[in-house]
């Protein structure tokens, strides 16, 4: 979808087009895109939401898409992975509206269609925190949370932090099922971080999906999202783009949500491709580590056991992103669960 004009509403930034900076003329290579991924079609109408944090004016990029056909009333929240963005959500929001449930995805802070900013402490509960204020400008109390990969660990973090506004939560292959720093895995610095992001291409990112998170495996539709991270990585904002995801990988390996999964209070769906593996620094882990860590078979039901009223459904030989892999199959799991009584 196009993005056209755009308006302002009080602390709403409506957008449905920010100036295509890239967009007119693709490299070799691929395309590249700005800043806040000018240039990158949306499934849905993207919007803006204009929001006062840490002293500075910044932008959260969203879809809000309306529930189709019989209307349950009920909102589901959407929070992406590292490598992903709200746009990876598509096929979800689909099933997700047709279903009857109001959808909102969100671009947090610091990435994809979002604002990158030049200093920011970054951490899972000032997202969360960013992403309730959000929720609140938008008139929705109550929510089921949906997070992938990194968007799990803020689901988890955003459901311990607002436990009466989650009705239920769900996490597609989330990280931080285990914690990678007090296993022994090597710490990286900002500015190492920052130095290898400048570095991302898409034969890079094409290779590291296709080996950790889809098991060798790879479908033609996933050259859209490695043209999505590579071309957000390569166009006019790249030093910024490369800074903002130095620090959240350092907010990632250095706030675990792990050890507090058993204070989860409400109903919580784990769906777990079991091919998957996914670890943050397992490149640099010593040999021995690196075979034990990310192995989402046994991960998931270790953490399935640790989290009170969970539910477990795994997907053999699917990876990282079950929702991507074999949408329809993923749907029927998620759908099945939305459906049945709050026990």
């Amino acid at each position: 979808m196009s993005r056209h004009t755009a308006r302002w509403l009080p602390g709403l930034f409506l957008s449905a087009t920010l100036p295509l900076l890239a967009h007119a003329a693709n490299p070799p290579g691929g395309p590249a895109y700005g800043p806040q991924l000018e240039g990158f079609d949306y499934p849905y109408t993207l919007k803006h939401y204009a929001i006062q944090t840490q002293g500075q004016s910044l932008q959260m990029g969203y879809m809000d898409v309306p529930a189709q056909h019989k209307v349950n009333g009920r909102t589901v929240v959407l929070m992406h992975g590292k490598n992903f963005c709200a746009a990876t959500w598509g096929d979800s929001i689909k099933a997700l509206s047709e279903a009857g449930y109001r959808v909102i995805a969100v671009d947090q802070i610091g990435f994809c269609t979002s604002s990158k900013p030049e200093h920011y402490q970054y951490s899972f509960q000032q997202l969360a925190s960013n992403t309730q204020a959000l929720l609140k400008a938008l008139g929705v109390q109550k929510s089921i949370v949906l997070g992938h990969s990194t968007g799990g660990m803020l689901a988890t973090r955003y459901a311990l932090q607002y436990p009466d506004q989650v009705e239920r939560l769900a996490m597609v292959n989330p990280i931080g099922l285990e914690d990678w720093k007090a296993l022994g895995v090597p710490y990286r610095s900002v500015d190492q971080w920052y130095e290898r992001e400048l570095k991302l291409n898409a034969d890079g990112i094409r290779n590291y999906e296709r080996t950790t998170y889809y098991a060798g495996r790879w479908k033609p539709e996933f050259e859209r999202w490695v043209d999505m991270l590579a071309g957000l990585n390569k166009g006019p904002g790249r030093q910024q783009v490369a800074w903002n995801s130095a620090l959240i990988y350092d907010m990632i390996f250095t706030q675990p949500v792990y050890y507090e999964f058993k204070n989860l209070s409400m109903p919580t769906l784990l769906l777990i491709g079991n091919a998957d593996t996914t670890a943050i620094g397992s490149d640099i882990a010593p040999p021995a580590l690196k075979a034990r860590l990310g192995r989402y078979e046994v991960l998931g039901k270790q953490v399935a056991g640790l989290i009170p009223r969970s539910t477990l459904v795994e997907f053999p030989n699917l990876g990282h992103a079950p929702q991507m892999e074999e949408p329809e199959r993923f749907h029927k799991a998620l759908l099945d669960w939305l459906d049945k009584p709050i026990p």
